[in-house]
């Protein structure tokens, strides 16, 4: 068996991210996000709950950055006198909130390059040239049980969701949750923003994740690691079925995932 050249891995990791990138769409494109990740659950056989959670925070992500818009546009009217004032701070508002959703497309680019690199060449000497040895590790014991046709155990399934959690967290979320707060000077707004009351739908409004600071990277790895557990127990099938109650999710994405990601692809190619 002829084995991959370096040369012809770098040109691979680039093509798969071309291609992550295309299919995370712009900033706002939260909801194809969400088919994206679930795209990943779906083919690993329920083995990599990371991007499952992921879709479920885009599609949270979708309605919480609307309301805040809502909210900000109300306070702008009845706070702010001058016209120029509040065109703006609404300015700045939005940019916050791109920011955020900014940071949700660089982690489904991330998300879905480790996922397939790793599918294919997880096995290859040079493989941690381009992803984390840790990251690289728990995915490959993800992609042989899913080869095996087995299901990975609740600790190894942790121990993947954990391990790319704390990576997006230290590369991608942390950096720019860091980046927006600086560029935000409506002091109202940034408390109501870093105060975010998560509520996934499969939580069932039985449970919410209270921020105190979202710009915390311990709070955000704490709730993170509630979520999964929150996860655990409501059941990964309810988990999965749940992402039709945020009730945006496209009719073709809620009769045929597979077949609606596969739509996204082809239509991501014409761009």
């Amino acid at each position: 068996m002829v084995r991959t050249s370096k040369l012809e891995l770098k040109e691979q990791f680039s093509d798969l991210r071309e291609e992550a990138t295309r299919l995370a769409g712009k900033p706002s494109d939260l909801v194809q996000r969400s088919s994206v990740y679930y795209h990943m659950y779906q083919h690993s056989k329920g083995n990599h709950a990371f991007p499952l959670l992921a879709a479920h925070g885009a599609l949270w992500g979708s309605k919480h950055f609307a309301r805040g818009l809502k909210i900000g546009r109300a306070l702008s009217i009845s706070m702010i006198a001058k016209t120029g004032m509040k065109k703006q701070r609404m300015a700045a508002l939005e940019r916050f909130a791109m920011a955020f959703k900014e940071i949700n497309r660089q982690v489904c680019v991330e998300t879905y390059t480790c996922y397939h690199m790793t599918r294919l060449h997880g096995e290859h000497p040079d493989i941690a040239e381009f992803i984390p040895v840790d990251l690289v590790e728990s995915l490959n014991s993800c992609h042989q049980a899913t080869r095996k046709g087995t299901t990975l155990s609740d600790v190894e399934k942790r121990t993947l969701f954990a391990a790319f959690f704390y990576w997006e967290q230290d590369n991608i979320v942390g950096p720019g949750v860091d980046a927006a707060v600086s560029m935000m000077d409506w002091p109202v707004i940034m408390f109501l923003a870093m105060k975010p009351a998560v509520g996934f739908q499969y939580f069932n409004n039985t449970k919410w994740l209270w921020f105190s600071d979202f710009a915390n990277k311990e709070e955000r790895i704490d709730k993170g690691l509630q979520a999964f557990e929150l996860a655990e127990s409501a059941g990964w099938n309810y988990v999965e079925q749940s992402l039709g109650s945020y009730k945006i999710m496209p009719e073709q994405f809620l009769m045929d995932p597979a077949r609606h990601f596969e739509a996204i692809k082809r239509k991501s190619l014409c761009f």
